[in-house]
């Protein structure tokens, strides 16, 4: 029988520094990998702590939080660093303090996500203008969530193809197969245009 081995939290943070761009998504994985294994649960504020962090930092990747969600989760770090009884959740705590430095919390809390990776904050749409309506996009798409006919030689009356955001799970996918860049990443709330 093999034994598994247990995660260092430094181990966490490195995979989280690695492998995601945006700090608040940084900060969930690392609670989430943190709680599924070196967490001991030993003591009151590092247990109680980490899960309560857990769910305000799922607010905040999901759009649904407050300016109160990010307070709390400063509350709850300080204590953990002044509290916790082993080094894990001190550390645990640090590593949230630096991601929050970053300044992007309350840009997240406003509806922006400047790493593009809190789907629940952006949306894909396609530049009319742009659209040669060759229909690349529409066949990346695995959940039919392209709309549009493609356009055949001289025919007209098209309607340029349009990404239906119900259907949309944010993939990418028709970002990398568009010939004139013509899907853009925008803020859901603000509808601000940004390039992938």
């Amino acid at each position: 029988m093999t034994e598994v081995k247990e995660k260092k939290v430094e181990d966490i943070k490195k995979e989280a520094e690695e492998n995601i761009k945006c700090p608040v998504n940084k900060a969930l994985y690392y609670i989430r990998e943190f709680l599924a294994g070196p967490m001991c649960g030993k003591c009151f504020p590092c247990e109680m702590g980490t899960y309560e962090m857990a769910i305000r930092l799922q607010n905040i990747v999901e759009g649904m939080a407050t300016e109160i969600d990010i307070l709390s989760i400063k509350r709850i770090a300080a204590n953990m660093i002044e509290a916790s009884m082993c080094k894990k959740g001190k550390d645990t705590a640090k590593f949230i303090m630096e991601w929050m430095d970053a300044g992007v919390f309350h840009e997240h809390i406003s509806g922006r996500c400047p790493s593009r990776e809190c789907k629940a904050v952006i949306e894909y749409i396609i530049i009319p203008e742009q659209c040669i309506m060759c229909g690349e996009c529409q066949d990346a798409c695995e959940y039919n969530a392209i709309v549009g006919e493609k356009k055949k030689p001289f025919l007209s009356g098209y309607a340029p193809f349009e990404i239906r955001q119900k259907r949309c799970v944010k993939c990418g996918d028709c970002v990398f197969v568009c010939p004139t860049e013509a899907i853009v990443i925008v803020d859901v709330k603000t509808k601000e245009t940004v390039g992938v």
